[in-house]
This record gives structure tokens, sequence and C-alpha cells, in this order.
């Protein structure tokens, strides 16, 4: 009996990283590549290719800067006005104004296609990245999202997000390379994160891919994509309590940020 459950002990000692060894997530590096090699597995059989896979994982590792940012978040812990105030000032409502000025064609195609104002456009695209000037690039998108997948918080919401990042270079809207954003794997200048990219990013421009990152078009009307899809209603209000203000919410969860993306739309409009 005691050689038998030596032999049974030793055996388990040479399970095949990613399979019984395996975690559903952890808090520390020691079982990321593990979890990364069961993740590939899953996403092969959600119909993401060999290739697309070693191509976007390859080098990738577990961020501890990524989850030392994740636990330090201290914005939305501002009340509105100070956080309105620290977010909205003369100079990016004058940038608002004339961004509304330059594409004042465009924005009207996206309005009538899409049925979202332009002043709720602008003021997103103004309070997300400052209208491209402020768009991180420290950090690889897909390794942050892969270290948040892995990471226990919040382990289902972003092995979502991950899978969507390899439907995203599948299709070949961009390179893992390219893929450089922020630290909770924000992509472009309204920081989109892969699962938003992946279902409501368009190609306005007709150049054949989605760019959220340097096409104008792209971003503008893909941020209208997403509010239609989560059912703004044309012509209607914005206001707190609207049908609309709830779509401003799935947007940005965080009352401060919603608020202000409506007090900001109500002194452009």
């Amino acid at each position: 009996m005691r050689r038998t459950l030596i032999a049974a002990a030793a055996a388990l000692l040479f399970v095949p990283a990613g399979q019984a060894m395996a975690k559903s997530c952890g808090n520390d590096a020691g079982g990321f590549q593990a979890w990364l090699l069961d993740f590939e597995g899953r996403a092969k059989s959600a119909g993401i290719s060999q290739a697309t896979l070693s191509r976007a994982l390859e080098g990738v590792s577990y961020d501890r800067s990524v989850i030392r940012r994740d636990r330090s978040q201290k914005s939305f812990k501002l009340s509105f006005e100070q956080f309105y105030a620290k977010r909205v000032g003369p100079g990016l409502l004058n940038s608002a104004r004339a961004k509304m000025k330059t594409h004042a064609g465009l924005l009207s195609r996206i309005e009538k296609r899409y049925g979202v104002p332009k002043e709720i456009l602008v003021s997103i695209w103004g309070l997300e990245t400052n209208f491209g000037r402020d768009g991180s690039g420290k950090y690889s998108i897909i390794q942050a999202i892969a270290t948040l997948a892995y990471d226990c918080r919040r382990s289902e919401f972003f092995t979502g997000h991950l899978m969507a990042a390899m439907r995203i270079v599948q299709k070949g809207d961009m390179s893992p390379a390219q893929m450089r954003g922020g630290w909770a794997g924000e992509i472009g200048q309204v920081q989109f994160l892969p699962g938003s990219y992946d279902k409501y990013a368009v190609d306005f421009d007709g150049d054949g891919r989605r760019d959220l990152v340097r096409s104008v078009p792209d971003i503008l009307a893909s941020t209208a994509n997403f509010m239609k899809g989560h059912g703004w209603q044309a012509g209607g209000s914005w206001q707190p309590g609207s049908a609309n203000y709830g779509v401003i919410k799935d947007w940005n969860r965080a009352e401060v940020y919603a608020r202000t993306i409506a007090v900001m739309a109500d002194r452009l409009q």
C-alpha cells in the first residue's frame, strides 16, 4: 500500500502543465504559465488558430506592475465636483469645439447613421485621451489582459477580453506588436477594451480594417456604434435618469464619469 501511494504521488508530479495542474486563477506569478497554456487550449476550441496564438502569446508573462495599478485606482473616489474640475477645463472645451467644427461633416454622417449626437461623441473622445494626445502605449495590451484574466479578482471578465484580443489579431485589425495601450488593456483614442473593439468597432473610412488608434472616422463611428448597440435613443435626453444616461453608464459605470460626460456634452451643446 505504501509503495502504491508513493508511486501515485510521483505520477502527479509529472502531470503536464496546463492540464490537471492548471488553476482557474491565481494571485501570484506561480501558476501563470500553466494557466496561459490552458487558455490556449480553450482559445483553439473557440476557433482561434494556432498561428494566431503563437504570434499573440509569444513572450507573454505575468506583469506585477499591472496588478499594482489595478489595486491602486483612486480617481473614482473623488466627488463629482472634484472629478469634473480635474478632468474638464477651458482648454479641453475649446479643443472639443474645434474638433466639432473640423469634423462637422463626419459627425453629421455618423449621427444620421447611429443617432448619437456630436456633443456626446466628442465629450467621450476628449475625456478618454484628450483627443489622442494622452493615449498611453506603455503596456502590452495582450500581456496586461492576460495578467488580469489570470488574477482572481476579475478573472472571468478579463478572460473574455483576452479571447477578444485573439480575435482582433486573427481578423487582422491589429498585430500583437501594435496592441499597446493602458494597463487595463484599453485600446486607442476612445480606450475600447478588446471585447468592445471586437464587437462594436467599425471600418467607417472603408480602408479594410478597424483602426481605433489613427482613423478619426473609425474612432467616432465605433463609439457611436457602441452607444447604439447599448440602446441609445436618437433625439432623446441624456440627463441623469433618462434611458440615454443609462447608456452612458454602460460606457463607464462610475457615476462621476458618466455625469462628467453628460455635463460636458451640455456645455458643448
